[in-house]
């Protein structure tokens, strides 16, 4: 169990965390308490000690909650646990729960919320948020549900969208985020249409059998069982497919960490990013970096180099939109900044171009730090300071 101070006192509020690394929250006063990482909520071992560490939180503090916090993944264990309690499910100690109103939190707004919690700051800021996957709200013209790679404006009370990597097909959905070089042949798909599969000199695209072959276009062509994403951590796992250093996964976060491993710390190289003109959110094209990258690539340049511009690059495009968007703190959350050459990197340049660099320490950048987030985004919205078509708030019966 972990406490962490608040700013002021906030209402007794239950969060229920993330899928992924769940960690659960109560607050009581000026504090929260945090479980321990309790795991991922896909195994019925996990999902037995989240409802054991909600259950000790509950009756461990003085106060029952008002509310129940949780993620709008409308298929997240933990979200399904949240609804069902609400809504006077569930075993007999979860009866008091029966009846409290329900907020959703957004994924990326939890991870700024948390690392302004944590941090104890008081303005709003810029939260580069870059994860896996989070569900994010599909807009006018952005029908992309899936969001991770995003720069998000605002505080535990509301935010705007101000700029995020370009989407790009996730080839078979789930199947992607275990196999790197689905990413990977997608992400050549968009860059250069059906000649992507005459790459065969290119790892991702040499190791297709012919049915792969048939039944990757066939799914990108009409968009079957590919949706769209803006996430950096599948971006990491579609370069590392591309050089060849990782092309299924056995663990979590396996191809990222290859090429974080992988990189030159002495080369200082970067590669070109564009930045769509215009109103916000910004697009940052991510297609000139798999061509040049491609192009090395095929010239012999080494994977070291190649594996240390790409983190370059990402870093330049941090600072790059840090200094458009007229905020003067930058928070650098989500779990790519487990990554220490991008985290590191990132805040020095960030703090060389003026701006206040927040990251996070006590709690994980990771979905381990989304409830601590969730509380601050639950306490802000019964204040009422909420922008109402950011988070919902609605009675379980609703």
């Amino acid at each position: 169990m972990m406490t962490v101070p608040l700013r002021q006192p906030v209402p007794p509020l239950l969060a229920v965390g993330a899928h992924l690394k769940n960690v659960v929250a109560m607050s009581q006063g000026n504090e929260v308490l945090l479980s321990e990482n309790l795991g991922d909520l896909e195994s019925p071992a996990a999902r037995t000690a989240f409802q054991s560490a909600i259950r000790s939180l509950v009756q461990g503090c003085w106060e029952q909650p008002s509310a129940i916090v949780h993620d709008l993944h409308p298929n997240y264990a933990s979200t399904l646990w949240a609804k069902t309690a609400a809504a006077g499910g569930g075993v007999e100690w979860t009866k008091s729960l029966a009846g409290l109103p329900l907020i959703g939190a957004q994924h990326h707004h939890a991870h700024l919320a948390s690392a302004l919690a944590e941090n104890d700051v008081g303005k709003t800021a810029l939260g580069v948020t870059w994860d896996g996957t989070g569900f994010g709200p599909a807009g006018p013209g952005d029908p992309a549900t899936i969001w991770g790679g995003e720069f998000l404006a605002g505080d535990a009370a509301a935010y705007r969208r101000v700029a995020h990597l370009r989407s790009f097909p996730l080839l078979g959905g789930e199947a992607a985020v275990r196999e790197p070089r689905r990413v990977a042949v997608a992400l050549l798909w968009e860059t250069w249409g059906d000649k992507a599969f005459e790459a065969v000199d290119l790892e991702p695209i040499a190791n297709l059998s012919d049915a792969e072959r048939r039944l990757f276009r066939q799914m990108l062509r009409r968009g079957l069982h590919a949706p769209r994403t803006t996430s950096a951590g599948r971006l990491f796992d579609g370069i590392a497919a591309l050089l060849d250093l990782c092309q299924r996964m056995d663990t979590e976060a396996e191809a990222a960490v290859a090429v974080e491993k992988a990189a030159d710390p002495d080369e200082a190289g970067a590669w070109p990013l564009l930045v769509e003109a215009g109103d916000v959110p910004w697009i940052v094209d991510w297609q000139p970096m798999v061509e040049t990258l491609v192009t090395e690539l095929r010239a012999g340049q080494s994977v070291a180099v190649l594996a240390a511009r790409f983190h370059n690059t990402l870093v330049n495009i941090i600072v790059e939109i840090a200094t458009r968007a007229d905020e003067e703190i930058v928070v650098l959350t989500g779990g790519c900044f487990l990554n220490q050459r991008l985290r590191c990197h990132a805040e020095d340049k960030l703090r060389a171009a003026g701006l206040t660099v927040i990251t996070q320490n006590r709690v994980s950048p990771g979905d381990g730090g989304i409830s601590l987030g969730q509380i601050a985004i639950g306490a802000a919205a019964l204040r009422g300071a909420v922008s109402l078509n950011r988070v919902s708030l609605n009675t379980a019966a609703s």
